[in-house]
C-alpha cells in the first residue's frame, strides 16, 4: 500500500515542502530504503523509526519498504523527517487513518522510546504551511510555542508517537496550542547594563542616543578604561522594543540556526559581540551548507566589534557590502542564498597599539610606524560607512561619584521611541523604518532643510571634502536630531551637530 505525508525542510531562510511517499510492498525480501538525496542523518532515521514504532507497541511491516522524499533533486538534511516517515509507514500498513493526512504537515525527531524531540527551523515550516494553506501542523511539544508565532494555523504539540497515533485515529484527541498574546510578549526591562551606571561621557551618550533613534553606525575611539565597552554594553537598554513583524523576522533566523533553546522567540533586540578571532564565514555566514553568520544574527539589532583594528582586514572588508545593502548573498555550487543583515554596527577602538596616544596624563610608547600600521588596518571605505565617529576621552575625576547616578536608560529610551514613532509615521508608505535606511532619492523626498542648513552643508562639502556618501549621511543624522527635538525641518544647528560626528583627519 502507498501513503503520502507532507513535511518540510529549510533552505536558507525559506521553507520547502517535502512529500514523504511510503510504499509497503506485499512481496519481496524485507528491506527498508530511503531515496530522494537523503543525508547520513536521514539514512540513520531508519533505525530510529523502526525502534520507535516497535517501542510504542506497533509492528513494522515485514516486507519491502521504500520511502521517497520528493522532490528528489533537493538535498535533505537533519532529523526532522523521523516523524513523517513513521506516520507514513503506519498509514501505509493500515494502522493510521489516511483521511487526516491530506491537510496536515509533520516534522519532528524520534527517540528510540518513541518521544518526539525538538528540531530547528520550525518557524519557517509554519510559514510554509500557512502559505500553502495547510491547516494543521504536528510537531514536537517543545517547538509548539515557536510555531504559534505564525497566525492562522492549528498547531498540535506532540510528546510521543503513540499520542499522535491515538489522535489521528480519533481515539484520544490532542488540544491545539493556544494563541499567543502579543501585547505583553516583549519584556523591555531587565538589562545587564544601564546608562545610569556610566560616569561622565555625556557627548558619547548623546551620540549613542542619536544612533539608537536613527539606527546609525557608531565608532567609539579612546584610551583603555575610558568606558567604551561599558557604553556599548549599555547601548541595548536604550533601543526601542520590537514590533510583531521584527520579532518574527529575527526569530526565523535564530530558529533555523538552532539558537531558540529555552525561549520560543527573541524577546530583545539582538546584541552580538564576536571575538576578533572570528573567521569571515563566522561573521558573514556560509559554509558547506550555508548558515547565517553574526551579521544576520544581529539583524534589527547590534553587532558590537570590540577592538576593531584587531580583526583581520579581510574580515572587516567583507562588511562593506552588507552595511550598504542590508543583506548578504552567499553563492555556492548548489545555489545562492540570501540572508538579511540590517544591523547597527557598534565598534570600539584604541587610538594606537598601546592605547594612550593623545592621553592628557600618560605618554604613548608606540613608534610612529606602528601607529601608522595600526590605523591602516581600517580602510577608508569601511570608515566612510560608519555614521558617527566619537572620541571617548578619559573620565574626569569629578565625574567618578559613586553616589550620584547619571540619567537612566529608561528616560533616554522614551526619547528614542518618540523619535522612532515620527520616522514610522514619515515612512508609512515606504519600505523602510528608520532614517539610516534612506537612499538618496528618499533623502530628497523626506528631508526638508532650512536655507541656513543648506548653506552650511555647502560650506562643509568644500571645506571638509565630504564624499557623496558622507554628504547624505550628514543629512540623515541631522534628520534624526530633528526627530529627537520634535522638529519637522532640519535646522542649521542640527547639521552642525551632525558634522561634529564625522571622522577626523589624522
Amino acid at each position: 500500500m502507498l501513503a503520502k505525508v507532507f513535511s518540510g525542510t529549510t533552505i536558507g531562510l525559506d521553507g520547502v515542502l517535502i512529500e514523504v511517499e511510503v510504499d509497503v510492498a506485499g512481496k519481496g525480501f524485507p528491506t527498508f530504503s530511503i531515496v530522494g538525496l537523503p543525508s547520513k542523518s536521514i539514512d540513520e532515521s531508519k533505525d530510529r523509526v523502526r525502534t520507535a514504532i516497535e517501542n510504542v507497541n506497533f509492528e513494522m511491516p515485514d516486507s519491502r519498504l521504500t520511502v521517497n522524499l520528493a522532490p528528489a533533486d533537493i538535498p535533505k538534511e537533519g532529523s526532522s523527517f523521523d516523524l513523517p516517515i513513521a506516520v507514513g509507514i503506519l498509514a501505509a500498513s493500515g494502522n493510521v487513518e489516511k483521511d487526516r493526512l491530506d491537510t496536515s504537515l509533520f516534522v519532528g525527531e524520534l527517540s528510540l522510546e518513541g518521544k518526539v524531540r525538538r528540531v530547528p527551523g520550525v518557524i519557517l515550516i509554519a510559514l510554509l504551511a500557512k502559505k500553502l494553506r495547510i491547516a494543521k501542523l504536528y510537531l514536537p511539544s517543545e517547538n509548539a510555542k515557536e510555531a504559534r508565532l505564525v497566525d492562522g494555523l492549528d498547531v498540535y504539540p506532540i510528546r510521543t508517537l503513540s499520542d499522535l497515533i491515538l489522535h489521528l485515529n480519533g481515539q484520544k484527541l490532542i488540544s491545539s496550542q493556544p494563541e499567543i498574546k502579543w501585547e505583553n510578549l516583549v519584556d523591555q526591562e531587565g538589562y545587564e547594563f544601564d546608562f545610569a551606571e556610566v560616569r561622565g561621557q555625556e557627548q558619547a551618550k548623546r551620540a549613542l542616543e542619536i544612533a539608537a533613534a536613527g539606527f546609525h553606525n557608531v565608532l567609539l575611539k579612546g584610551p583603555p578604561g575610558a568606558g567604551k565597552t561599558m557604553l556599548s554594553r549599555a547601548f541595548p537598554s536604550i533601543l526601542p522594543k520590537m514590533d510583531k513583524d521584527e520579532i518574527l523576522e529575527i526569530s526565523k533566523i535564530y530558529s533555523v540556526s538552532g539558537l531558540l533553546k529555552d525561549k520560543f522567540f527573541v524577546d530583545k533586540r539582538p546584541f552580538r559581540s564576536p571575538h576578533h578571532t572570528t573567521s569571515r564565514i563566522g561573521l558573514i555566514g556560509g559554509g558547506t551548507h550555508p548558515t547565517p553568520g553574526e551579521i544576520s544574527l544581529s539583524h534589527r539589532g547590534v553587532l558590537f566589534l570590540d577592538e576593531l583594528p584587531e580583526f583581520p582586514r579581510s574580515v572587516l572588508e567583507s562588511l562593506r557590502q552588507p552595511l550598504e545593502d542590508g543583506f548578504v548573498s552567499i553563492s555556492r555550487a548548489a545555489g545562492s542564498l540570501t540572508f538579511p543583515s540590517r544591523f547597527l554596527l557598534l565598534a570600539a577602538s584604541n587610538p594606537c597599539p598601546c592605547g594612550y596616544l593623545g592621553h592628557p596624563k600618560r605618554n604613548c610608547r608606540c613608534l610612529p610606524g606602528s601607529i601608522i600600521k595600526y590605523r591602516r588596518r581600517l580602510s577608508g571605505p569601511l570608515l566612510d560607512r560608519i555614521d558617527l565617529h566619537i572620541d571617548v576621552p578619559p573620565v574626569k575625576e569629578d565625574s567618578l561619584d559613586l553616589y550620584h547616578d547619571a540619567e537612566p536608560s529608561k528616560d533616554i529610551r522614551e526619547r528614542v521611541m518618540l523619535a522612532r514613532e515620527r520616522q514610522l509615521k514619515r515612512f508609512k508608505k515606504a519600505s523602510i523604518k528608520v532614517n539610516a535606511e534612506m537612499n538618496s532619492t528618499q533623502v530628497k523626498k523626506y528631508c526638508q532643510l532650512t536655507r541656513e542648513a543648506i548653506d552650511l552643508l555647502k560650506q562643509a562639502i568644500s571645506r571638509l571634502f565630504l564624499s557623496a556618501r558622507s554628504y547624505f549621511k550628514v543629512i540623515k543624522i541631522a534628520q534624526t536630531i530633528a526627530d529627537l527635538n520634535n522638529k519637522g525641518m532640519i535646522e542649521a544647528a542640527y547639521v552642525a551637530e551632525a558634522l561634529q560626528y564625522r571622522a577626523k583627519e589624522e
